[in-house]
């Protein structure tokens, strides 16, 4: 048996094989010797059609449910994209289903579980136990499935990790289907993490040449890979532990080794999207370039939680080789699910048989991302697919218990913190963050570390949502009591405290790369023109205390946006330095803004995680109020004449938001911004 055999063998051995729900029970799942012969009973011209399935960036949302709202959400959930799937499954006479990763993290049932009461042994996560009823053929590991560590991973997915520190031959609950991943290795063993791929071998009805219906093995193969960014967003876990490869590089690997042990069509998963950037091998989405790898039938993406192919006006994904009619990145069918459950990906494919081996009939395939919005009513509200009813009652245990948790009081506030409109300048719900993150490293350092007790300590933070996945993708903390659930709407993601040293230089440089959140402004332009970039919003960081002020000029170019940037009133000393507290993605992997921010800046590597530390701090201070906490501006737009408006879109009917944070300059344009999210659209007035 070869290395890499025997490393699947493991992997099926504690996985085991697919488990059906709902009544279909899926065969087990086997890897292939490479002697097998093709079966003599298949008949030439044999014809079977399948539809490949994904979901991908679930980001455990089991239920259509905002734990921060504490309230139903019907516009994403798993419960959804499962009824989506028993849909696929009655249409189509083959089905495959596959997981892209970014699974485990992203909600407070999941920080529940793995932070606040961690999931026993004999548990599975609430969200795999909701995959494992739907019965999965195999699945893949996402950036966020190492939030939170090694061993809580290896303990999820159900053992096996050969990695320093960790037990892998403990078993334990986890998914029911097999886990691959091709461009992770061990350091401690020099062996892939995981399994680089498995082959799943179905039986599928087709159709013979005389018209009769008859049953066929097909091997699939199943190849799977994770972005290299892991590296350096979750180091403090993963340095000395893991390493990576370039997806292009293992695929070119493996997928031969795939074809040889008799793989008759291969799938490959990629945790990553689509970018159009010179390739190498640490690249976020090289989906572009792993396409162009000879071997693979069907690519399924995600990471960047868009949706392809999109067939609407404005698709997002224009790069030269993509094309949305057809569903094929550089001619190979490709499905991107966007995120949360929003949508089933579905990739069909017609095999033919010609009597050695099975092939695709590519004038027959079709790709679509399924999505769970169905319409919209007569009032324009949209209309979604009820929820499959069995998902939730298999975790309504721990799905009441994350409720219990996130209603814990820790503070009150009397006004409402609320991030719809921080790309304006609104510090409502920034400056609170940036106020516990400063606390919390300047008693650190003054206890710790003496050498640098004499630098001035800052903080940045930035809104984390921002309206990137519709009108409820916002902070929106009400006055009144402050609960976990608000804490955690306020800073989203289970980063941990990072302090780092730079000099006001630097300062100006990590300010101007965070400008790009805005396009640029022609002022001459009599056309509405857009405010907000593409570059994200959780990326927009910013200052905002009175100790810190700069103007930002939409009207310039990329890197020359920051302005009178003042420190205590005086311009800012670019020799100075100074300590900023930040977030460890930030302080690791932000060499985009500053080179120094690629690790080596860091004077104090927090294991605390800035939640934590937000929480600590609102149970310290007790009550939040605007005067103290919400109304510090670092910045402001540079004053300009413009000949046309300058729109953004937000949520509708929070134009008093905007009043009551003092920003003057905002008003309605539109109830409806037309981009189908349900935003509205402001314009922002910059003239004198």
């Amino acid at each position: 048996m070869s290395t890499c055999a025997a490393v699947i063998a493991a992997v099926l051995t504690a996985c085991g094989g697919g488990s059906g729900g709902g009544g279909t029970v899926f065969p087990p799942v086997t890897s292939t010797p490479t002697t097998d012969p093709a079966p003599a009973s298949i008949a030439k011209g044999t014809r079977a059609t399948v539809a490949l399935l994904e979901t991908t960036d679930l980001h455990a949302n089991v239920r259509s449910y905002d734990y921060f709202k504490l309230a139903e959400d019907k516009s994403y959930g798993y419960e959804r994209t499962a009824t989506l799937i028993n849909a696929a499954r009655k249409e189509f006479p083959n089905t495959m289903l596959f997981d892209n990763g970014d699974t485990i993290q992203g909600t407070a049932l999941a920080d529940y579980e793995a932070l606040v009461s961690r999931v026993p042994c004999t548990q599975p996560l609430s969200i795999y136990k909701a995959m494992n009823a739907t019965g999965y053929d195999a699945g893949t590991l996402g950036n966020h499935e190492f939030n939170y560590g090694l061993d809580f991973l290896n303990q999820v997915i159900g053992g096996g990790l050969d990695v320093e520190g960790v037990d892998g031959t403990k078993k334990c609950a986890g998914p029911t289907f097999p886990m691959v991943l091709a461009n992770v290795q061990s350091v401690k063993s020099g062996k892939p993490l995981l399994a680089p791929y498995t082959i799943v071998t179905k039986q599928f009805t087709a159709t013979a040449p005389d018209g009769k219906t008859v049953t066929v093995p097909v091997k699939v193969g199943v190849i799977g890979f994770t972005t290299p960014g892991i590296l350096n967003w979750d180091k403090r876990f993963l340095e000395g532990k893991v390493r990576t490869e370039g997806a292009v590089e293992a695929a070119t690997k493996y997928i031969p080794e795939l074809r040889a042990k008799g793989a008759d069509i291969v799938v490959a998963l990629q945790h990553g999207g689509l970018d159009a950037s010179p390739y190498s091998p640490t690249m976020e989405s090289p989906g572009l370039y792993l396409s162009k790898v000879a071997g693979i039938d069907a690519l399924m993406m995600g990471h960047q939680h868009g949706t392809f192919p999109d067939r609407g006006t404005k698709p997002g994904y224009t790069q030269a080789g993509v094309d949305n009619a057809a569903g094929t990145v550089n001619g190979v069918p490709a499905v991107m699910a966007s995120s949360w459950g929003k949508a089933l990906g579905l990739i069909k494919l017609d095999l033919v048989y010609d009597g050695k081996a099975w092939g695709v009939d590519k004038t027959k395939t079709f790709v679509e991302a399924r999505s769970t919005q169905t319409g919209k009513d007569g009032a324009g509200k949209a209309i979604y697919v009820d929820a499959e009813s069995s998902v939730a009652p298999l975790v309504e245990t721990q799905h009441q218990a994350t409720i219990a948790y996130v209603k814990t009081p820790i503070g009150t506030t009397d006004f409402q913190m609320s991030t719809y409109f921080a790309d304006v300048g609104d510090p409502g719900a920034i400056q609170i963050v940036n106020q516990a993150q400063a606390d919390y490293v300047k008693n650190y350092i003054q206890a710790n570390l003496p050498q640098y007790a004499s630098l001035p300590v800052l903080s940045v933070s930035a809104p984390f949502k921002s309206g990137y996945e519709g009108a409820r993708d916002y902070t929106d903390v009400a006055a009144g009591n402050v609960a976990i659930n608000n804490a955690a709407d306020l800073y989203l993601y289970p980063n941990t405290v990072y302090a780092v040293k730079v000099t006001g230089a630097e300062i100006k440089g990590w300010l101007e790369a965070a400008a790009k959140r805005f396009n640029r402004i022609n002022p001459a332009l009599t056309t509405d023109q857009q405010l907000i970039s593409t570059f994200p919003g959780y990326n927009f960081d910013m200052f905002t205390t009175p100790d810190v002020q700069y103007e930002i000029d939409v009207t310039q170019a990329v890197g020359s946006r920051i302005k009178n940037l003042m420190y205590m009133g005086a311009p800012i000393d670019t020799a100075k330095e100074f300590v900023i507290a930040t977030n460890n993605y930030r302080a690791t992997s932000g060499a985009s803004f500053i080179p120094a921010l690629d690790g080596r800046a860091t004077i104090y590597p927090s294991p605390d995680a800035n939640r934590d530390v937000l929480i600590d701090y609102i149970k310290a201070k007790k009550t939040i109020t605007r005067a103290t906490n919400g109304a510090a501006r670092s910045w402001t737009f540079t004053k300009v004449a413009t000949a046309g408006n300058v729109v953004f879109s937000s949520a509708p009917n929070q134009l008093g938001a905007a009043t009551a944070a003092g920003l003057t300059n905002i008003s309605l344009l539109a109830a409806d911004d037309g981009g189908g999210k349900g935003q509205s659209r402001y314009k922002l007035d910059l003239n004198p």
